[in-house]
């Protein structure tokens, strides 16, 4: 019998090992279990809709393009779960966007186990769980006292669609692969490629490569 008092959680990895990981950490707990899992958006979206997960645990690499591709297409449902970004994507770029783009959490993959069942727990309350790191940099960048650095310059010269844009071409994808996944076309990528080389101040696309990788 269906223990309703459990919280539902859905993964969505694209890497099978990740997600037994995840899910050996999740059922351990009594008050949680895996109501499904997904390597890409498209089939989270139809998850979502049929399982009615809790909260979804999202990583931003995925089999059919990215969990960006899953936050915009959720702004569009009537009822939405919380997600929670799991992600070896770097929190210094990524989490502020991700949180703006409706993610209620932002942890790396590095992140303990233990760390994890208390960010599920705290965004179930509805509360916002990322690193101490992240909510000391939120906090200072609301009071406006910090330092930015040239690098976060830079970083915030870039739109959210640029970032999402930089983020596939880190991962490998090629500029028609790009367009598939965001449903842009191959045009509009290499456009927003021009203006990411632009505004990092390179002049070739290995060039842009090695910028972003480093």
């Amino acid at each position: 019998m269906k223990n309703n008092s459990k919280k539902r959680v859905l993964l969505v990895d694209d890497h099978p090992l990740v997600r037994k990981g995840l899910e050996e950490a999740i059922v351990a707990e009594k008050d949680l279990e895996v109501c499904g899992e997904a390597e890409g958006w498209r089939e989270a979206l139809e998850l979502i809709k049929t399982r009615k997960p809790d909260i979804v645990i999202l990583d931003l690499n995925l089999k059919d393009g990215n969990g960006w591709n899953l936050l915009e297409n959720l702004k569009l449902q009537p009822v939405r779960p919380p997600v929670l970004v799991l992600s070896v994507c770097d929190e210094d770029v990524y989490a502020e966007r991700l949180l703006r783009a409706g993610a209620q959490g932002y942890l790396m993959k590095d992140t303990s186990l233990d760390n994890l069942v208390k960010a599920i727990r705290k965004i179930l309350t509805h509360q916002v769980a990322v690193s101490d790191a992240i909510a000391t940099s939120l906090i200072n960048r609301a009071t406006l006292h910090h330092a930015e650095t040239e690098e976060n310059r830079e970083l915030n010269t870039l739109s959210d669609r640029e970032i999402q844009v930089m983020e596939l071409l880190c991962s490998g994808m090629n500029n028609l692969q790009i367009a598939d996944s965001i449903g842009i076309s191959p045009k509009t990528v290499s456009t927003y490629k021009a203006r990411l080389m632009e505004k990092l101040g390179v002049r070739t696309t290995p060039e842009l490569l090695m910028h972003l990788k480093k």
